[in-house]
């Protein structure tokens, strides 16, 4: 069995989803889908002009699952320019953020996404081992991405 893949981390969702090249009928158009990681590996090699390692580190992956990663996205970029294609950016396997958490119920401590956080919050999150719903979030927002943008661990303390 495959171990499951690892969140990408991104710091950066686009307002615009599609890009449609100019005097054509969008109905005719055929379409690549480019995932969000694939758009961010774009962003932080070619725009931030970072290096390989660097973008690795920030999306928290290895470097040769970047260079794949960056591959894919510039191969379908190079393929919508070259041939009149549609850019629809979206789905993927990414997180804004990967924080540590565990139970207190059983002491087990994994790694979650920023977005299943808001299912702790609500109570909808059990631990997968003992199935308590007593999660913590083991970074108590010390990151300058929690500060900002994790709230429910505020909710546990009161």
């Amino acid at each position: 069995m495959a171990r499951p893949t690892k969140w990408r981390k991104i710091e950066h969702i686009p307002s615009i989803p599609y890009f449609i090249p100019s005097e054509t009928e969008v109905e005719e158009l055929s379409e690549n889908i480019l995932k969000l990681e694939e758009l961010e590996a774009i962003r932080l090699k070619d725009l931030e002009g970072l290096e390989q390692g660097e973008c690795a580190e920030k999306m928290e992956v290895s470097r040769p699952t970047f260079q794949r990663i960056l591959l894919s996205a510039r191969e379908k970029v190079a393929d919508c320019l070259i041939n009149g294609k549609m850019i629809h950016i979206e789905g993927g396997n990414f997180t804004r953020n990967i924080c540590s958490i565990a139970c207190l119920s059983c002491g087990k401590e994994w790694k979650e996404s920023f977005e299943n956080l808001e299912l702790i919050r609500n109570g909808q999150y059990i631990c997968p081992d003992c199935g308590s719903e007593k999660i913590i979030c083991k970074d108590k927002c010390k990151g300058k991405f929690c500060r900002k943008n994790c709230r429910w661990h505020r909710g546990l303390e009161e």
